[in-house]
């Protein structure tokens, strides 16, 4: 007989245990809300952007490393004293919330456990006597499958904190646009506080009871037991209530879109914070001087590493669905913006240096015939001259001797390849944007001129560099980026090299330029690629690029000083009259010819034989009708006295 109860007594716990592990297998816990959405973060591991997770909610996984311990030892104190010791249901608090109940005839304290709590927030049900059982069995199941620190995890990102915002991690950043390792005391009680009644003590709604109830956390539960001292208390409930809700982190929404598709929680990527903001701020800033339904979008890359650090995707004049567009991979044409890289490539091959003087007169190729924008010539001009002014002619001459599909070749190679229509093959109209492109492919190209030559890939999120590859020598590539190197209009930094761009029909403008530092690149148009009235790189884009480099910190030096200029054949503040250039032989009857200057200080005044010639005074340019045949001398003055000339002979038809 003793022998059958003795067998009977160890039994029953093995067929209990057993019985156990068959409910615990036929029904896990249900772990699908824990599901959250993804944030993007910048260099600095700071929150750039948030997405919600699904069905609207703003969920953050939030592990009990992502709040500080006082948060955790104040949760603890305020709503279940003996977490650490328990296996996830506390008999103590168990009974005594039953006499409570018995005594009073309704419910006055639940018993839950802190892991009974996560059970509740894993599997919402009414509060009944059934559903406290099936908390009390999942707190065990959650017990038998994760640590005490893993369950609190658990907590801090379901717990409500009103509407549809549930976890600290998202509640933080709701009530304090702050994440929740830099709340204070006071902060912390309210979100421990909020997540018992959140439709109760939204403090947006009910501030005096969100008050009460982060002070009766602060004063009656978690004070003392958390460490806090009575001085700390109180100041901790002298803290003003936040009384708005504020907006989720939305920094960079086209980045945070394309690197969430990897599905990974929390992304890193190597924007940055601060920058990117001032950027977006611009972008939005600057849509009041663009014409209607304008968007801008904006690069800028670190020389160095090879990363983007700012990259506004597109800001919009009216919502709508185009903000979904990321401009920065839209296929659009360049325009003018190919063409310091096609005179590095003629520096490299020898056609031409800064220095080498090259004709920007009517010409033709075969059956084309390109004109310069403003449909005149400036005869003859240096290389480094007919880049800084954009002249097209030199530089598809330029292209003829290169060859287009050598070109075509070469900007694949540093990761800017060209679009073209299906069917069709690089030719001349290329050098002057006759073909497709986009925003983060120009900057890369830019890149690869402001880093000597060498092409790698921008990247968006930390990692090694990839191994760089060499498309131009050294010499060449800075020679070309030495010819940028200009003074904005209107002021600005001083020491960019930069280069402006306009598509046909002025449907794009761009403008992109270089320092020691850093590479950047602005594209302004519409998002439907219909033309922009009056529109050009240099009045549109231009503007924003000089804005974007004063954002950027001072680079420690030039990168193409003063010397390296003028050996490159650039002197940007000489005074020069390039056309006529001396001893020009110009034809009788063909019309009035157009006097055009560079450098200086404005208001230039034209002169012919002495004799002012009539035009705006804040222009460079002047229209001259000659007299008859015979020699003319031909000068230009500047504001501060610095003259240049040129003798020239009208012939006879």
């Amino acid at each position: 007989m003793r022998r059958r109860l003795l067998l009977a007594a160890l039994g029953l716990p093995l067929l209990l245990a057993a019985a156990g592990l068959a409910l615990d297998r036929a029904f896990p816990p249900h772990l699908a809300r824990l599901a959250p959405g993804q944030e993007v973060l910048d260099r600095d591991g700071r929150i750039l952007s948030v997405l919600p997770a699904r069905g609207g909610i703003w969920r953050l996984a939030t592990a009990t490393e992502d709040v500080p311990p006082d948060l955790v030892a104040l949760l603890v104190a305020a709503e279940d004293r003996r977490f650490w010791h328990h296996p996830g249901v506390d008999p103590i608090a168990l009974a005594r919330a039953a006499m409570q109940w018995i005594r009073a005839g309704r419910v006055v304290s639940g018993g839950s456990t802190l892991t009974m709590q996560a059970a509740r927030l894993l599997e919402p049900r009414p509060r009944t006597l059934r559903s406290k059982a099936i908390e009390v069995f999942r707190a065990l199941q959650l017990e038998a499958r994760f640590n005490k620190r893993e369950i609190l995890g658990i907590w801090l990102t379901l717990a409500p904190q009103g509407g549809n915002l549930e976890g600290l991690r998202a509640g933080s950043l709701a009530w304090f646009g702050r994440p929740p390792a830099r709340l204070d005391a006071a902060e912390q009680a309210l979100l421990i506080a909020l997540a018992r009644r959140p439709g109760a003590l939204r403090p947006d709604r009910h501030p005096d009871a969100a008050r009460a109830a982060r002070d009766a956390v602060l004063a009656s539960r978690g004070g003392p037991a958390a460490g806090m001292s009575a001085i700390d208390r109180d100041f901790a409930m002298a803290s003003a209530m936040p009384l708005r809700r504020l907006p989720m982190p939305r920094l960079a929404p086209h980045v945070a879109r394309e690197l969430a598709a990897g599905g990974v929680v929390r992304t890193p990527s190597t924007l940055d914070l601060p920058l990117q903001r001032a950027a977006e701020a611009l972008a939005a800033e600057s849509l009041h001087d663009l014409p209607e339904r304008s968007a801008v979008a904006i690069a800028i890359a670190s020389l160095d590493s090879r990363e983007f650090r700012v990259l506004v995707g597109g800001a919009f004049g009216e919502e709508g669905r185009a903000g979904a567009l990321d401009l920065s991979r839209a296929i659009r044409s360049p325009g003018s913006a190919l063409k310091p890289f096609l005179y590095a490539m003629a520096f490299e091959a020898g056609i031409a240096q800064p220095q080498s003087v090259l004709s920007d007169l009517p010409l033709r190729f075969a059956n084309y015939a390109p004109e310069n924008f403003d449909r005149g010539f400036a005869g003859q001009v240096t290389a480094a001259e007919a880049l800084r002014l954009s002249l097209n002619l030199p530089a598809v001459a330029l292209l003829d001797r290169i060859g287009p599909l050598r070109f075509a070749a070469a900007l694949k190679a540093t990761g800017a390849p060209v679009h073209l229509p299906p069917g069709a093959t690089p030719s001349l109209p290329l050098a002057l944007g006759g073909a497709g492109t986009t925003l983060r492919e120009m900057v890369t190209l830019y890149a690869a001129l402001g880093g000597g030559g060498v092409a790698q890939p921008l990247r968006l999120t930390p990692g090694e560099a990839g191994p760089g590859s060499r498309v131009l020598e050294a010499r060449a590539a800075q020679q070309a980026a030495a010819a940028l190197v200009q003074p904005f209009p209107g002021g600005g930094p001083a020491g960019i090299g930069w280069k402006t761009g306009t598509s046909w029909g002025g449907r794009d403008a761009w403008a992109f330029g270089i320092d020691g530092r850093h590479v950047a690149g602005v594209w302004v148009g519409r998002p439907d690629g219909t033309p922009l009235p009056g529109a050009t790189g240099r009045n549109l884009a231009l503007p924003i690029l000089s804005r974007a480099f004063a954002l950027l910190p001072a680079a420690p030096r030039e990168p193409l000083p003063r010397r390296a200029a003028i050996t490159a054949g650039v002197a940007p503040d000489r005074l020069r009259l390039l056309f006529p250039p001396p001893g020009a032989v110009l034809a009788e009857g063909a019309g009035s010819v157009t006097l055009r200057a560079m450098g200086g200080q404005r208001p230039l005044t034209f002169l012919v034989d002495g004799q002012p010639v009539a035009h705006e005074r804040a222009r460079r340019e002047a229209s001259w009708l000659p007299p008859g045949p015979g020699f003319f001398r031909v000068t230009v003055l500047d504001a501060e006295g610095q003259a240049a000339r040129a003798e020239v002979r009208v012939r006879a038809e």
